[in-house]
C-alpha cells in the first residue's frame, strides 16, 4: 500500500527508525503500518504517477528549454 504521513505528523519506518518521506512510500500491509493507518498517523493514498514513454519523449532536458 502506499501511505504518506498525515498533516502534522511524523511517522518512523520500524526497524530502521527513519522518517517516512512526506511524499510518502509503498509500505508492506503489517500491523505496524495497519495501526498507523487506523490510528491517522499515515494516509492511504494513489501512489504519484510516473511520465508515460510518449509523455517523456516531449519533456525538455534539465537545462534546455523547448
Amino acid at each position: 500500500m502506499f501511505v504518506k504521513p498525515a498533516s502534522g505528523r511524523s511517522v518512523r519506518w520500524p526497524g530502521t527508525l527513519r522518517l517516512l518521506d512526506t511524499a510518502g512510500a509503498t509500505v508492506p500491509a503489517t500491523a505496524f503500518w495497519l495501526r498507523a493507518l487506523s490510528r491517522g498517523d499515515v494516509l492511504e493514498v494513489s501512489p504519484p504517477q510516473a511520465l508515460s514513454p510518449a509523455a517523456e519523449k516531449f519533456t525538455a532536458p534539465e537545462g534546455k528549454s523547448a
